[in-house]
């Protein structure tokens, strides 16, 4: 057991126990006595709290407590895992929850589910205990993440699917997926939110936890809430119309996917020609700043995975001109 002085001039008493930590905190300082009693308290005040309570009746809590404050498709993501977890694990009590049914659960779960999504099945979970039970410390042996590059789309790929969605319904939001919106937003876009040449992106189209679609007031983050400058086509589609698509995000994804197949390109989702954009406006001299900015990401990593597909495509092109000239060398 550790006792310590706050910077605030409280004590503090800490105690593991079983792989739980508890925590006391108390404004004068206890004797010895006094510190084991309150922690034997809160012992049998954290014992008696969830007894009872199984992960599927706690998952279920925590989801209901949070559908005020998170989004649709977030809340969806969570009874999505709920409802993918074993029946076993669902019916154990949250008290029983330790290291080593919670490292045989990701060992089962891992043989039929990828990395990301054991990981964040695994986030679920320690969120959960951290509302019911947070003196209780899980630590497991987590699949690691295969590390794979994305495809971004070629100048010539964008060339060659444009060339079959001009004209169709499909034009204006693929020109907004390469001016860097995601499709949730592009489906979510209306006639009041463009004025002359600028768009202001402010919410997203997602399906609730029964999956039915509906427009939420704001983007998938604070830092997407933007607005850019569109083509003047782009801007007279959606004063004409009213919309930017009319129809659902899926839609768009099945459109570009039989494209893609009909072409014979390689396969990559709408999402990559946020890529396609970063990528551009980087070829183009644009600071990171603003690149981000257009784009609402809310951290670089996407430039950074841009920057290294831009390095193995130089090396590529390296090694290319390297066999040609190697090849003339000795012909």
């Amino acid at each position: 057991m550790k006792i310590e002085k706050l910077p605030s001039g409280s004590y503090r008493i800490r105690q593991q126990y079983k792989g739980k930590r508890y925590t006391v905190v108390v404004d004068y300082k206890p004797t010895q006595k006094e510190a084991t009693q309150l922690i034997a308290a809160e012992f049998d005040k954290s014992s008696i709290k969830h007894t009872h309570m199984t992960v599927k009746t706690a998952a279920e809590t925590y989801i209901s407590t949070k559908e005020a404050v998170l989004s649709p498709s977030t809340i969806r993501g969570y009874s999505a895992y709920l409802k993918n977890m074993p029946e076993w694990l669902k019916s154990t009590l949250l008290s029983d929850l330790d290291n080593v049914i919670m490292q045989k659960f990701i060992g089962e779960f891992s043989k039929d589910h990828n990395a990301k999504y054991v990981r964040n099945v695994y986030g679920f979970l320690t969120a959960i205990l951290g509302m019911f039970c947070p003196n209780t410390i899980i630590h497991a042996t987590l699949p690691t993440k295969a590390a794979t590059e994305p495809y971004i789309p070629s100048d010539d790929d964008i060339k060659k699917i444009f060339e079959i969605a001009s004209g169709t319904d499909y034009e204006i939001p693929l020109i907004l997926a390469c001016y860097g919106l995601r499709r949730s937003e592009i489906c979510a876009i209306s006639e009041e939110d463009i004025d002359r040449d600028v768009l202001r992106i402010h919410k997203a189209k997602v399906q609730d936890q029964n999956n039915k679609w509906i427009i939420k007031p704001y983007t998938k983050n604070s830092t997407s809430m933007r607005t850019i400058v569109v083509p003047e086509q782009v801007a007279q589609y959606i004063q004409e119309h009213g919309y930017a698509f009319k129809g659902y995000p899926n839609n768009i994804t099945d459109w570009l996917y039989n494209t893609e197949k009909k072409l014979g390109l390689q396969s990559f989702s709408v999402h990559k020609l946020r890529h396609y954009f970063c990528s551009k406006m980087t070829a183009l001299g644009v600071d990171e700043a603003t690149i981000l900015d257009m784009g609402g990401w809310k951290t670089d990593y996407v430039m950074k995975r841009v920057y290294r597909h831009s390095m193995m495509k130089e090396e590529e092109a390296r090694r290319a001109t390297s066999d040609k000239l190697k090849a003339a060398i000795w012909s």
